[in-house]
């Protein structure tokens, strides 16, 4: 197999673990804590997840002499299965290093199934024994090609069937899902009926997701996120550079993050461009569209009074579903499509299929589609994904935008308010953040996961989250242990009914990477304060190559960076 330089030497790196960690498998224990409970909707999901509701938190020490029966447990043979599920994420890889490696120092005969594609692997029963060969070709490396992932659900109850019957056929002790919120919703589920339905088979969750918003007090971050963000920033520092050089271009960046704009902010803190645009302050403020491009308009006109005709402006991916006239417009579709989407197909022809939908839609949300420019409106009309929601990666806000704004500059041109002149080019980056060879941090955070979860597993526990906090020590003070799933869920309005969901952690306008943004981002809208954050460097001080994000640092109320040895 012909292999990059890179890749041969990233094999040679020892992710770095918890300290609670690094000891042998049989002297680790599981302490504890108190029962739990979801920050809403208790006694619906209660009623729910009544095996699986009110779990006690986990947390990994150095077990005693009185732990000799969990000492016997982590020694045990395990037979295990793993999935990736949804989109990839940098350090997937490692999270099924990490895991293998738990189970094989617990006992040399356990053994690893990847079921392949995703949460169809399990369901048609398609699978891979994983050996010391192969997980040593994916050791460091980015992508999710070990095993494939994919995007099927488990819901119906003949998928829930299979699912049990074909890891009963295997043999399995454990499932690890290793997703985002839905997925890991998906573990919860799973993991309750396999409890219901008398079996001992565990199962395992660990987050997931570049989108940075399946967090809380215990998942300081989800894995990926750290790596996507510096691969963005990257990007969105040559073009920085670039435009600083041409000075004739307005870039308008559309980054990923259909939910919230984690990314869009971290980017925004490492690269210092002249607008950010933050969905979750969009809804907060009620700004409509035409608020929207004024705000830009004004950065624009102020620059172009210093001769400064260019600029960045960083866009999250689902930023039209924060927009009020627009949000209304997305709901209303959305519920329409779910219960009429074979009429609506069955209109033949554009004009006739947004003709039957101002029909159905309400004033306001009828007039906002007849406003949009056709290739908008056919954006928005596309095939659903999975959840019967509109696929907003392919809306393309920054063209949408960078027409509006140029409307709207013309228009202050005539006024005698502008001056300057106007080019914008679009750029959406997604895809070249999702599969790059994951930083040391995510490296080392993933593999870490994948221990914990082993752990989990050799402990007895199902229908927890594998867990990794104090993330912005050094590698060696994390701390390790689980989440129970149903302490991170709400119930949520998916396809016209009330579903329980692992709830998603929205930018905090109150938090400190918001307010550490807002304090300089009127400086940046006026003046270049670019910032060049270069490449991921995987090797040379701890300052430069094993830094979290600023998110990170900010949140959990610092941005000193690590200095000094890194090893467990």
């Amino acid at each position: 197999m012909d292999i990059s330089l890179l890749q041969k030497a990233r094999y040679g790196y020892q992710p770095k673990l918890p300290k609670s960690l690094t000891q042998p498998a049989g002297d680790i224990a599981v302490q504890l804590g108190e029962a739990t409970e979801a920050a809403k909707d208790r006694e619906e999901l209660r009623a729910l997840f009544p095996h699986s509701y009110g779990k006690p938190l986990a947390s990994f020490v150095r077990a005693q002499h009185e732990d000799i029966r969990r000492k016997q447990l982590t020694r045990k043979q395990l037979t295990v299965g793993v999935i990736l599920s949804g989109g990839q994420a940098p350090g997937g890889h490692n999270v099924i290093a990490g895991l293998y490696d738990g189970l094989r120092q617990g006992n040399a005969e356990s053994a690893l199934y990847g079921f392949l594609g995703g949460p169809s692997g399990l369901l048609e029963n398609k699978r891979l024994l994983l050996t010391d060969e192969i997980i040593d070709r994916y050791r460091n490396t980015g992508g999710f090609d070990i095993i494939g992932s994919g995007r099927t659900k488990i819901e119906t109850p003949e998928q829930f069937a299979a699912s049990l019957s074909n890891a009963e056929k295997l043999g399995l002790d454990a499932l690890v899902i290793i997703g985002g919120d839905d997925s890991n919703t998906n573990a919860a589920l799973l993991a309750e009926y396999f409890t219901e339905r008398g079996s001992p088979i565990q199962v395992i969750g660990c987050p997931k997701t570049i989108d940075g918003d399946l967090k809380n007090e215990y998942i300081e971050t989800s894995f990926g996120f750290d790596t996507a963000c510096k691969t963005y920033s990257e990007l969105i520092g040559n073009i920085e550079r670039d435009a600083n050089s041409a000075k004739k271009y307005w870039h308008f960046i559309k980054l990923m993050g259909r939910s919230a704009s984690h990314i869009a902010l971290e980017c925004a803190l490492q690269t210092q461009p002249n607008i950010c645009l933050i969905s979750e302050e969009v809804a907060a403020k009620g700004l409509s569209l035409a608020q929207i491009v004024d705000q830009i308009c004004a950065s624009i006109v102020k620059r172009a009074e210093n001769q400064e005709n260019f600029g960045v402006v960083l866009i999250p991916e689902g930023l039209v579903e924060f927009i009020p006239e627009m949000k209304r417009l997305i709901n209303e579709l959305n519920d329409i499509m779910a219960a009429d989407e074979k009429e609506f197909t069955g209109q033949g022809s554009f004009t006739a299929q947004i003709a039957w939908l101002r029909g159905k839609l309400s004033p306001a949300p009828a007039e906002t589609l007849g406003s949009l420019p056709p290739d908008i409106a056919r954006e928005l009309l596309a095939e659903r994904d999975p959840h019967g929601n509109v696929q907003v990666s392919r809306i393309e806000t920054e063209k949408l935008l960078i027409g509006m704004v140029a409307k709207r500059l013309h228009s202050l041109q005539r006024e005698g308010i502008y001056r300057g002149k106007f080019s914008g080019l679009a750029h959406f980056f997604g895809y070249e953040g999702r599969c790059a060879f994951p930083s040391n941090f995510d490296a080392d955070y993933c593999y870490s996961l994948g221990f914990s979860s082993f752990v989990l597993i050799a402990s007895g526990l199902t229908g927890y989250l594998s867990s990794v906090r104090n993330l912005r020590a050094r590698a060696g003070d994390w701390l390790a242990g689980g989440v129970p799933l149903t302490m991170m869920m709400n119930m949520e309005q998916r396809q016209g009914q009330q579903k329980p969901v692992i709830q998603k952690a929205l930018v905090a306008l109150e938090g400190a990477p918001f307010r550490a943004f807002d304090a300089l981002r009127d400086i940046w809208a006026g003046k270049t304060c670019f910032l060049y954050p270069g490449a991921i460097q995987y090797y040379g001080p701890p300052e430069v190559c094993d830094q979290p994000g600023r998110t990170l640092l900010l949140e959990h109320g610092s941005d000193r960076l690590i200095t000094g040895d890194q090893t467990g």
